[in-house]
């Protein structure tokens, strides 16, 4: 017997059971953001290695250890991409869409990180992205986190996640700032850990968002980069957050958050929960309005969020908020006799036509009346149809209600789809 293939560690298969709760989740980030005027763009899931690099950061994890690069047959460096917003941005260049003009933008697929798997973490993963290019004023970026507030609504998360903000301030601000850090870094460097060291130099900022306990007081006492804003930037945080508490959001201002991408300025965002234990984050974002003009575009202003649709789903069957999801089946209809088994076909076709929002499973496979029957149970469907030669002769059907106490009934064929619409 040959060895069973199994999925790659880190990359996981949706079965049937699941695919109905990611759909509904799907669905309702999808109405939501068209419900805010967003389009949907979708571009491949392989780019230019370049293109995360010079986006992400080379000396970020990301573009360090976690990329999954190789090369072609042409000798160019490919990646499965880590993200959207490169790609999207790649996209939006390339096909003229960005200069000089406003796009409000979602996409949604996998993307490929080579972590160490574990409970809301992933080798491949999926998210929804939504950007908005073109605005540079702050009402965008309220709108943003205004739309996500919607989804946590719908979903019934509300309760469970609290908004985190921060400033990063302009591009010029934070070179400023990031001087003052490595200074103050310097005289504690005994106390900071391996992955600190490293990023002491090429992306100091990183050290602020660092997990390690041990290093909780020595980033307590550190520069506040809200200190350091530029004045715009501060005017522009300022106008934010009164946007958001005047349409009813709450939040807090995390200093700390830096977010771990290095195309960010200005807003930076994280909405956070308690209830997945280590991978706390739900969904991030913030405004990064370099980067159209760092891939080659013309300067143009942008914000946008992600968010991990595994964690997503898991927090939902975490708090018991996943609706009670459709069966597989409405309507399963069997045939008893091979006259009947012929017309049968037709039947299902013709209620697929006049019940489309109906799902019409019709029985294959043979075999007898309480082997037809225990299938028809197993698809979850609410009322089975049975059709018989004798009941075809007089052009009628049987129905029966598999999850109601209601008496069996037979209807005429010409009626059906009326009767059961």
């Amino acid at each position: 017997m040959s060895k069973q293939i199994q999925a790659i560690r880190g990359m996981n298969d949706c079965l049937p059971q699941d695919s109905a709760l990611w759909q509904y989740v799907e669905t309702t980030l999808r109405d939501t953001a068209a419900s805010y005027g967003y389009s949907e763009i979708r571009f491949p899931i392989v780019e230019m290695t370049e293109l995360f690099k010079r986006s992400i950061g080379e000396v970020t994890d990301i573009v360090e250890k976690e990329m999954y690069t190789f090369t072609d047959r042409n000798g160019d460096s490919l990646t499965l991409r880590p993200e959207g917003t490169a790609c999207c941005v790649r996209a939006g260049n390339e096909h003229g869409l960005l200069y000089n003009q406003e796009q409000r933008l979602w996409y949604t697929g996998p993307m490929f990180r080579h972590e160490r798997p574990q409970k809301g973490r992933y080798r491949q993963f999926h998210q929804f992205g939504l950007e908005a290019f073109g605005i540079a004023t702050p009402d965008i970026d309220a709108e943003v986190i205004i739309l996500t507030a919607r989804i946590w609504q719908k979903l019934g998360l509300t309760p469970y996640v609290k908004l985190e903000l921060n400033s990063l301030g302009s591009n010029e601000a934070r070179a400023a700032y990031r001087d003052k850090l490595v200074a103050y870094l310097e005289q504690h460097k005994d106390l900071l850990d391996e992955d600190s060291l490293r990023r002491l130099y090429s992306n100091p900022l990183r050290v602020l968002d660092s997990k390690n306990p041990a290093l909780a007081e020595v980033l307590a006492k550190a520069p506040k980069l809200a200190e350091h804003l530029d004045e715009e930037s501060a005017a522009h945080f300022a106008s934010l957050q009164q946007r958001l508490t005047a349409a009813g959001i709450e939040f807090v201002i995390n200093p700390r958050l830096v977010r771990g991408l290095d195309y960010y300025n200005r807003t930076v965002f994280e909405w956070v929960t308690t209830e997945l234990g280590a991978q706390g984050t739900v969904c991030a974002g913030g405004r990064y309005d370099g980067l159209v003009e760092q891939l080659g575009g013309k300067a143009t202003p942008a914000v946008g969020f992600a968010m991990g649709l595994e964690r997503l789903i898991l927090l939902l069957q975490s708090l018991n908020l996943a609706p009670d999801l459709p069966a597989q089946a409405d309507i399963y209809l069997l045939a008893m006799g091979e006259t009947a088994e012929l017309a049968a076909i037709s039947v299902a076709e013709r209620l697929r036509s006049e019940l489309p929002a109906k799902r019409v499973i019709l029985h294959c496979g043979g075999g007898n009346l309480k082997k037809q029957f225990k299938k028809a149970d197993k698809s979850g469907a609410a009322i089975a149809l049975i059709l018989g030669d004798e009941e075809l002769a007089r052009q009628e059907i049987t129905v029966k209600w598999l999850r109601e106490d209601k008496p069996q009934q037979t209807l005429k064929l010409s009626e059906l789809a009326q009767q059961l619409a």
